[in-house]
């Protein structure tokens, strides 16, 4: 029974081989879409599955009304708690110092740094290969090392570097190495070249309200996390009110201070906050319902060609039910028949996804593989219930024909099987309508986005960030004020200026400011720390008032220059904010008086809602030590031998033994929109995609039916009529549908894109063009696809098909 099954399987795919082919090329398609996007879901998901009790340690978040939710968390609020909620077994912290260089008899390494506590390796249990992890960070003095660090500095004798003493070129202190251990070779955000103790952690045990620190807690098993949260929160509200009281601030009682505590396994897409290297959640999810919809719409065309060659198997099926056949045998051997065009596009499309991945992982910055056993096991059950499901409706279909009917020919009669071919092409094309609204709408809010006017010009202006800097004595001052002096001197640099925060590169540093007047009145504001020509560099517009002028003291000293978004947040337009005066919460007690209001220049994306930020002189406070950067404007005339003498001058003088790193202000600003550039790509590549199967699927359901329509139209071209008016008649059911379609597919694309920008401070209006277009270029790609093969029917022998049998 099975070999003849297979028989008259393979006999059918070589009948209707066009569509056998459709059909698994666009299955194939489909599986490798929803494969890879798939796979990079299961990667996300992934972090942090090498550490051991990853069910018990939970990473702390905090979020509050002046600073939002915060990934970070301050000293006590750990340590404290941690002693005070017999829940929490144990505590910990770290700091991201970035990359900072260590040396030892000649050999360095250049290598990412993080500052932390005794209790580290009590939490992330790397494998020891050296040394030992107990009190390995006793004390400011020691250090340990990773084994690829090990490496670098001791070479291939690095298994005996405990007890030695290597330099940390950043402050010119030495560490005695304690422990070497190898990083996990899981996916994970924790990779540290080196650990030393944080320095700074005597400066923060008072204070529960200087967020600085990622904190980590190792709760007891079987604890009520909800309910531990809550008990978290009502401690950090009644130190956040005495903090308030202290400083003169006022409670916002609708958004009382509230402590979050996410598994450290779900921490890299389920955080609050930005987390610690956090992945986009949203992003994947939106194209893995996507790539479902791709799927199935890869199944609908299956479907739909199946149930149009019903006429064709119509007598096959009424001599089997005749000589005894069973319903269910019928249900069996169609199900077979898709399950073998399944099985060929589920080959094909992993032979599509290997041959992609790599392109893929450039595009995501990843180093996927498909060695997981879980992705065949998962897609295996895809493929049996993906088969079942598409091969079930023409299988019931083609098996519910009644012998008496198909075996006098009336099957061509029944309406049953032309409302389900509809009902289907109708579901494909609004899934088409919907790619191509989605898509028109992505790529108009990025192109409004990258055409917003920032609020500054950085044109020919590159940044340079210190590699080797210091907060002590006063050290990235002196060397900003150095390297300034005699990076001037260089031909070919026009203008040199400096900042606290840098454009391109978000908040850095963020404070609360109030009004002097009413201390009710307040504002968490960015602190612009800059040099004297900021404003004049980049050419930012002033709305009211005028720049500080560093020859008189008192604008140094308390004057200020802020941005408009900040004069709103206190009440005021740009004119009435002119000589208000503030409290800041960097200063203590000083006032600092508004001088001028300049237009709002974006730091960050500007996807987000630009910050209050107040500039002022960087050298009057300890916010100095924070010019950490070189912002320097190139003449036009020779850029590429400015930059290269520029080169010359850090590598050897400036920073000698550092790479040399550099990033024009323009691309470092356009780094916020690669996130939505990606999307956008990928949204237009989705929808090509759809496009296409869509297409192949149409133009193989109508080369069925008007085929089965040829008699009529041999009928039609005896009596007289033309050849657009056959084509007509045979095109106009598919507009009619493809019409149709898009009107439903309307509220399905204003719903999906309403809810995308709402991620967007600066949005563009629902346009409705977009609708329109879809429903032209759908009009178009239908008329196009259907009408060719309308009029090859046009052209056929009309004794052929008018003989009577």
């Amino acid at each position: 029974m099975l070999k003849n099954w297979l028989k008259i399987a393979f006999i059918n795919y070589r009948k209707n081989w066009l569509s056998t082919i459709i059909n698994v090329l666009g299955l194939s398609v489909g599986l490798c879409v929803f494969l890879l996007i798939f796979i990079h879901w299961q990667d996300e998901k992934s972090y942090e599955q090498w550490i051991p009790d990853r069910e018990n340690i939970y990473f702390v978040e905090n979020g509050n009304a002046s600073f939002g939710m915060m990934s970070s968390s301050s000293y006590p609020e750990i340590f404290v708690l941690k002693e005070n909620f017999p829940e929490i077994e144990d505590a910990t912290i770290l700091n991201d110092w970035g990359k900072q260089k260590l040396s030892f008899n000649g050999n360095s390494a250049y290598v990412p740094g993080t500052a932390s506590v005794d209790s580290f390796f009590r939490f992330f249990r790397f494998e020891e290969i050296a040394g030992n992890f107990r009190n390995a960070l006793s004390d400011k003095g020691k250090i340990a090392l990773s084994m690829e660090t090990a490496r670098l500095l001791f070479g291939d004798d690095y298994l005996n570097a405990i007890g030695k003493s290597i330099t940390n070129d950043s402050n010119d202190n030495k560490y005695v190495v304690t422990a070497i251990y190898r990083l996990p070779e899981g996916n994970t955000v924790f990779k540290p070249g080196f650990i030393y103790k944080n320095p700074y952690l005597e400066q923060s045990k008072d204070q529960w309200t200087s967020y600085s620190y990622n904190g980590f807690f190792k709760i007891r098993p079987g604890t009520d996390i909800r309910a531990l949260e809550n008990k978290l929160s009502r401690q950090m509200q009644v130190q956040d009110e005495i903090a308030s009281k202290k400083w003169g601030l006022t409670i916002d009682k609708k958004n009382l201070t509230m402590v979050y505590l996410t598994p450290i396994n779900k921490m890299k897409l389920d955080a609050r906050s930005d987390g610690i290297s956090k992945g986009d959640k949203k992003s994947i999810m939106i194209l893995m319902g996507l790539s479902v919809l791709i799927l199935a719409l890869s199944g609908i065309n299956l479907i739909n060609l199946k149930t149009a060659q019903a006429s064709q198997r119509a007598k096959e099926v009424g001599v089997r039910k005749v000589v005894g056949s069973s319903k269910t045998a019928l249900v069996l051997q169609f199900l077979l028949e898709t399950f073998m065009i399944c099985l060929v596009a589920y080959v094909v499309a992993f032979a599509m996804v290997e041959l992609l991945l790599p392109s893929y992982n450039k595009f995501l910055s990843k180093d996927i593989k498909l060695i997981d056993p879980n992705l065949f096991v998962y897609t295996g059950l895809l493929l049996i219930v993906f088969s079942l499901i598409s091969g079930l409706i023409p299988a019931l279909y083609l098996s519910n024909f009644k012998p008496i009917n198909t075996l006098k020919g009336n099957f061509a009669r029944s309406k049953n099987g032309v409302w389900l071919r509809n009902g289907i092409l109708t579901l494909q094309l609004i899934i088409s309508s919907f790619f191509i609204i989605c898509s028109l709408i992505i790529h108009t809010q990025v192109r409004y986005m990258m055409n917003k006017d920032l609020g500054f010009r950085g044109d020919q202006v590159i940044q340079i960030n210190f590699k080797k800097g210091s907060w002590e004595n006063n050290f990235n001052v002196k060397k900003y004020k150095r390297l300034k002096t005699e990076l001037a001197r260089i031909p070919g640099v026009t203008d040199i200026t400096g900042s606290v925060n840098s454009i391109g590169n978000g908040t850095a540093n963020a404070s609360v400011v109030k009004l002097s007047t009413d201390t009710t009145q307040t504002a968490q504001t960015m602190l612009g720390g800059i040099d004297e020509n900021f404003l004049k560099f980049y050419k930012v517009k002033f709305l009211a008032g005028r720049d500080l002028d560093w020859k008189k003291a008192s604008d140094t000293i308390n004057g200020a220059v802020v941005n408009e978004t900040f004069a709103g947040k206190l009440g005021f337009n740009p004119k009435t904010a002119l000589g208000k005066e503030f409290f800041t919460g960097w200063d203590g007690k000083k006032k600092y008086t508004i001088l001028g209001v300049v237009k709002d220049v974006n730091y960050a994306g500007v996807e987000q809602t630009v910050m209050p930020i107040v500039y002022f002189n960087y050298d009057r406070n300890w916010v100095k030590n924070n010019m950490n950067n070189l912002q320097i404007k190139i003449s036009g005339k020779d850029i590429n031998g400015t930059l290269a003498r520029i080169k010359e001058f850090w590598t050897t003088k400036a920073e000698p033994g550092y790479p040399y790193e550099f990033e024009f202000v323009d691309k470092q600003f356009a780094k916020t929109f690669e996130k939505f550039q990606k999307q956008q790509t990928l949204f237009t590549t989705l929808n090509i995609v759809v496009l296409v199967i869509a297409l192949l699927g149409l133009f193989a359901l109508s080369s069925l039916l008007i085929e089965q329509k040829l008699k009529d139209v041999a009928i039609k071209k005896t009596l007289g009529a033309d050849e657009k008016t056959i084509v007509w008649d045979l095109t106009k059911r598919f507009l009619l549908i493809c019409v149709l379609a898009v009107f439903m597919s309307i509220p399905f694309g204003y719903y999906a894109m309403n809810e995308w920008l709402k991620d967007f401070a600066y949005r563009i209006e629902m346009p409705v063009w977009p609708y329109i277009l879809s429903m032209l270029l759908l009009l178009i790609l239908t008329f196009v696809v259907v009408s060719l093969k309308a009029y090859r029917a046009t052209k056929i022998n009309l004794v052929k098909y008018l003989k009577y049998e």
